[in-house]
């Protein structure tokens, strides 16, 4: 039987074990009669399908829901011991990386004030080292590592993979950030994508799931925008969506914001009276003492994203506009100055029901971002369909698609 364009394949896939898998994984289908609900396919067909998945060990059944009389349906859901995933969020002046399972789940953490500044050879030779050790503490090797997400501070062409040019530090123009692992971890997917764009996934699927449309703010020692649309991040044509600019007065041209607003901003001008500072970190350690200077130059900074934030709520008439990174830490002082300009500078309906507030999952929302583009590159459904086909009990989540 060939699909409408006439290639069978296509028909196979439409039809594979990654439309499934697709809908146990989203919650929105879970048993067999869900299932077949949502897909309509037969009882023999969903059977199979079913059996490929549990036979590479990439679903489990979990139990039994309870049912009102008869036999209790059977759920299904991923085996989050089926591999492990690697997680890098790499910021301003701040890298944080975890090791989760497949559902997304930390297992293990660590951190260090090692950033943009060190460039990527660097970092990413630190990166190796220290998820050596992590693994090891777990009792684990770089062969039960299936997939690796990055987040990196500045936009990804999709079309090439490469980090776009120019970023905020040229040391990262035009890197190809998976070569960076290759020889480590050959077998394992790979997916990369803006820090930012990366905590928005998270907060959309973790923390704000209430929300389908969501503006969220990573800011610290730069100034990052993503957007939640309809449940989706949205990307732009080759990846560059979200790049907040000042608007200047007497027409005069646009300067990016993170030049005139952001934590390197107020790091330049507290180094300039003498404090000591290098990191957001250190920004809302002084801002939670109560230094005065630290406190005004987070409520300017704080103001002069807010103006331009008003101008996006009122493009995308979002739920929610969420504010992470470092910055967010500082509490109202900053958070407070953004949500004043807003509902200062939108107009009233695109007001109406807005919510301003900090990130719900604070500093994991980067790494949790990081393993969920992981987990969808691993199980992006014509891959899994592929994988599968056949249901040898050989195949595992390390073997690459025929």
């Amino acid at each position: 039987m060939r699909s409408e364009d006439g290639n069978p394949m296509a028909h196979a896939l439409s039809t594979g074990s990654g439309v499934v898998l697709d809908l146990i994984r989203s919650g929105r289908a879970t048993t067999r009669t869900d299932l077949i609900e949502q897909l309509g396919w037969s009882r023999i067909t969903l059977a199979r399908r079913l059996d490929e998945l549990l036979h590479a060990s990439i679903v489990m059944s979990v139990g039994q829901l309870d049912s009102r009389g008869g036999r209790p349906p059977e759920e299904f859901a991923v085996n989050p011991d089926a591999g492990l995933l690697l997680a890098v969020d790499i910021g301003g002046s701040h890298t944080r990386l975890a090791i989760t399972d497949l559902v997304s789940t930390i297992l293990s953490e660590d951190e260090a004030d090692i950033g943009l500044s060190e460039g990527p050879a660097e970092i990413f030779e630190w990166a190796g080292q220290v998820f050596d050790h992590m693994l090891d503490r777990l009792g684990k090797t770089r062969a039960d590592v299936v997939g690796i997400g990055v987040g990196v501070p500045g936009p990804v062409d999709f079309v090439t993979g490469r980090l776009a040019s120019p970023q905020v530090d040229t040391q990262w123009n035009d890197v190809l950030v998976k070569e960076y692992f290759a020889g480590r971890y050959d077998h394992a997917v790979f997916a990369v994508d803006r820090d930012v764009n990366i905590m928005a996934l998270a907060e959309a699927r973790r923390g704000w799931t209430e929300y389908r449309d969501v503006v969220v703010l990573k800011a610290g020692i730069g100034v990052g925008l993503a957007f939640v649309l309809d449940g989706s991040i949205y990307h732009g044509s080759r990846g560059g969506a979200g790049e907040l600019s000042a608007v200047r007065a007497g027409g005069e041209r646009t300067v990016r914001l993170e030049s005139i607003a952001s934590g390197a901003v107020i790091r330049g001008e507290l180094l300039s009276l003498g404090r000591r500072v290098r990191t957001s970190s250190d920004i809302v350690g002084l801002a939670n003492d109560g230094d005065p200077a630290v406190l005004r130059l987070l409520a300017e900074t704080g103001t002069e994203i807010g103006q331009s934030l008003a101008h996006v709520v009122g493009l995308l008439n979002p739920q929610a506009v969420v504010v992470g990174g470092n910055l967010a830490q500082a509490g109202e002082p900053f958070l407070g100055a953004i949500r004043q300009a807003i509902f200062a500078g939108a107009r009233d309906f695109a007001l109406q029901g807005l919510v301003v507030e900090k990130s719900r999952l604070g500093h994991i929302a980067g790494v949790t971002g990081a393993s969920l583009i992981a987990q969808d590159a691993l199980f992006e459904a014509d891959r899994i369909s592929r994988l599968t086909r056949g249901g040898g009990i050989g195949v595992s989540l390390h073997t690459q698609p025929a």
